[in-house]
């Protein structure tokens, strides 16, 4: 499983794969022609009030990371078109955010990575 991570606001390349935005939002002042979008999952995007309660401050990322896999474990079908994905070649999870360490892409590539990991999230890890 090759998953990347790329801003919306950043050059496609070749290597980016099956190039995924997993925002709600389509990205201020990208247009679909330079984002190169090869699917929109909105659907997987974390919901409006996580988003908001989380408001990107970093001191909150660890709550927003376990209300956003719990939000992911309540969505099989919309994870397993990922991960589906995934198994066919690269995949670029993209996003808008500007903190690249703290936001919902950064959360769902650990997700996908982490998924049936035996332990996972139960084992006193944040």
């Amino acid at each position: 499983m090759q998953i990347f991570l790329k801003r919306a606001y950043e050059d496609p390349g070749p290597q980016d794969g099956l190039r995924v935005l997993v925002d709600r939002l389509w990205p201020r002042g990208v247009s679909k022609q330079e984002a190169a979008i090869d699917l929109w999952l909105k659907e997987i995007a974390p919901s409006s009030e996580l988003r908001r309660s989380f408001a990107h401050d970093p001191a909150r990322w660890e709550d927003f990371r376990k209300g956003y896999f719990a939000e992911l474990d309540g969505r099989p079908d919309l994870v397993e078109i990922l991960r589906e994905k995934s198994a066919a070649g690269p995949l670029t999870l993209v996003f808008a955010a500007r903190d690249e360490e703290r936001n919902n892409a950064v959360a769902l590539k650990e997700y996908l990575e982490n998924q049936g990991s035996a332990g996972r999230w139960g084992d006193g890890r944040s």
